[in-house]
Formats: structure tokens, C-alpha cells, sequence
């Protein structure tokens, strides 16, 4: 694990000590740390990526739904920078909207075949609409620099039927949360420290708060809920990416897959979440 990551994790440790939590409660919440890619438009890492940009697709497929969010490179990012079964190259491209009526969606490309450029705006994105071009004003386009990251889980305590999703040894999720937002919010360049790191993108790891929920958990329980309905826990879904513009508010957008849709390339598997907090 890089220093940079040691270091977060002793900051998070020390923290939740020092608000009483168990000792025995912090160590089995950080053993479920997992290795991440934090993706932004300035810092010193490699770039692997870029946001927005030319619609590249294949001739044979379909025109995308959403407008571009980024394109990742998958050749450029480390094998282990995630513990996602991420296609070793080709490009990754993410579309969606920051709206609350935003959705989006996953595609694929393998390295090597022939691609064209596509329509940059989908019939209802124009830019010549005053909405539309106020979101897109707040995307810039930029290359992404890659940060080697680490992720804890998120959730939060939701009252009434078991709604959180659980995990190994059942430790104090909503406490230990908080002192994980607590100490990422003071990281130069983490991803809840924005200042001067523009639209930071998520690559694995456990991503943020999607409505209060776990993002992969969400994608496994559409509902909302864990009665008969669906999975308590996020069971095979896992989180492939989480976008942060700069919309005013705050906005995210989570495109989540199950793990095994994602080891064979079938992203239409994928959901796609939206958390606007206008």
C-alpha cells in the first residue's frame, strides 16, 4: 500500500479512537479497506482518461442515450489500482446527467476496432437549451490524472426495517462513516476535497453517498429495502464508477454492475444512479 494510503488509514484509525469507538470495531472496519482510482482534472498523476470529449464508438453500435461523461483509458490505469476485473485495455465510456431525472449508461470499446465520432449531444441535450448548457458549463472538458486511492465502505443508518446494508462483524457503520468523511474532507487530494481537483471520478472501491445508501447496495435493491423484494446486501454488484461534477448543490452519478457482468464485458448489465442535492 502506498504511504499516501498508510497514512489515511492511520488518520482514520486515530479519529475513531479518539471518539471511543472500540479499537476491535475500528480494525475489523478498516480491514474492509479496499484499493481505488481517484481520476481528476489536475494533480501530477498519469493521465488515464479524459471528460467529455468525442463520442468514439463502433459503427455497428447504438447511438448513446446520454451525454459523454468520460472516457477512461483502460490500457493506462494499473492492474491493481482497483480490485475490479477491469478489461486490461480498450476505453471505458460513461454517459449520464447530473439532473434528478438523469440516469445514463455504460459502453465499451475493445482496443483496436474501428471506431467513428458520434453526435456529442443527444436529442434533448442541446446545448443551445439554457438548462442543458448551464450543466455542461459545469463539467469542463480536461483530461483525468489518476490518484492511487483507498476506499472504506459508506452507510448510513437508515430508521425503520433493515435497511443498511450489512457487512463482516457489524461494526458501528454510521460512526465510522462520519470519521471517514471527516478525515477525507482535510486530504489535498482526496475525493472530498475539491479545491482545485475538478470533477473527480471514482474507479472501485465502496464510492460515496448515493441518497444515503451504499451505491452498489442501492443497485442491488432498486426498491430500497430488504424484505422480499430483493438482496440485504449488495451481494455480487459492486461499484464500477461515481462522477462528481460541479454542479450547484452537488450532484453524483453511480454506475454500478454485477461483478460477473463485468468480468465478460456485458455492460448492459449495468444501473446507473443519480443523487442530485439541488
Amino acid at each position: 500500500m502506498l504511504p499516501r494510503n498508510e497514512k489515511i488509514l492511520d488518520q482514520v484509525r486515530a479519529e475513531a479512537l479518539r471518539r471511543d469507538i472500540p479499537v476491535a470495531e475500528v480494525e475489523r472496519w478498516l480491514g474492509l479497506a479496499r484499493p481505488s482510482a481517484l481520476l481528476t482534472q489536475q494533480g501530477d498523476g498519469p493521465v488515464v482518461g479524459v471528460v467529455r470529449g468525442p463520442v468514439l464508438l463502433p459503427a455497428d453500435a447504438k447511438d448513446p442515450t446520454f451525454p459523454l461523461i468520460a472516457t477512461i483509458d483502460c490500457a493506462a490505469l494499473p492492474a491493481d489500482v482497483t480490485d475490479l476485473p477491469l478489461p486490461a485495455d480498450g476505453q471505458l465510456l460513461l454517459f449520464g446527467w447530473p439532473e434528478e431525472d438523469g440516469y445514463g449508461q455504460v459502453m465499451y470499446v475493445p482496443a483496436g476496432v474501428a471506431v467513428e465520432e458520434r453526435e456529442r449531444h443527444p436529442p434533448g441535450f442541446s446545448p443551445e437549451d439554457e438548462e442543458c448548457a448551464e450543466v455542461y458549463a459545469e463539467i469542463p472538458e480536461g483530461e483525468l490524472h489518476l490518484t492511487v486511492d483507498i476506499s472504506l465502505p459508506y452507510v448510513k443508518t437508515i430508521p425503520g426495517p433493515p435497511w443498511s446494508p450489512p457487512l463482516p462483524g457489524d461494526p458501528p457503520f454510521e460512526e465510522l462513516t462520519k470519521v471517514w468523511q471527516d478525515v477525507l474532507g482535510d486530504v489535498p487530494d482526496g475525493a472530498f476535497s475539491y479545491g482545485g481537483h475538478t470533477t473527480p471520478l471514482l474507479l472501485g472501491g465502496y464510492g460515496t453517498d448515493c441518497n444515503g445508501f451504499n451505491p452498489a447496495w442501492l443497485g442491488a435493491n432498486p426498491s430500497g429495502n430488504s424484505g422480499t423484494d430483493g438482496p440485504t446486501d449488495a451481494g455480487d454488484w459492486v461499484l464500477l464508477a461515481e462522477f462528481h461534477g460541479g454542479r450547484q448543490g452537488g450532484a453524483s452519478i453511480h454506475w454500478v454492475i454485477p461483478r460477473a457482468d463485468l468480468k465478460q464485458r456485458r455492460f448492459d448489465g449495468a444501473s446507473v444512479l443519480v443523487y442530485w442535492n439541488p
